[in-house]
């Protein structure tokens, strides 16, 4: 199986429990784990996360999820070629084009994301979660 990069907003859909996300992104996530397919997220989500959590959470509280999500995902580094080909690229939302080139610097072909328009000029495989899941539960 190919290793897949989950967006922030999967993440923050879990750590915030929004009602209308929660269940697939954790379903989502437990099925990954249960195949053994390889998940990571940017290094710049992390911080994204952290912030937007803390809106809402105590530092502690935000800490702890971190540390326990990281239990079962991995982090893809986010270095200056990373950043000056998201810079370049024509991706207008910046974040996103950091997610992308994350992902292909680091040879992730798939993107999980609810926000799939704003990936739609890569060159990625771009799900959303209930799409992912109905691909590998067929596999």
């Amino acid at each position: 199986m190919k290793t897949v990069l989950i967006d922030t907003n999967i993440v923050l859909d879990i750590a915030l429990k929004r009602k209308l996300f929660v269940e697939k992104a954790s379903e989502l996530l437990k099925i990954l784990e249960h195949k053994k397919i390889s998940t990571c997220v940017s290094a710049t989500s992390v911080t994204d996360i952290y912030y937007i959590l803390r809106k809402s959470k105590s530092h502690k509280e935000v800490i702890d999820f971190l540390k326990n999500f990281f239990n079962y995902i991995n982090i893809a580094g986010v270095d200056k070629i990373i950043v000056i080909n998201a810079l370049n690229s024509n991706i207008k939302d910046f974040e996103d084009a950091i997610q992308i080139e994350t992902a292909k610097e680091q040879n992730i072909q798939i993107v999980i994301t609810r926000n799939e328009k704003d990936f739609r000029n890569s060159d990625l495989e771009i799900y959303n979660p209930t799409e992912y899941i109905n691909l590998i539960m067929r596999q």
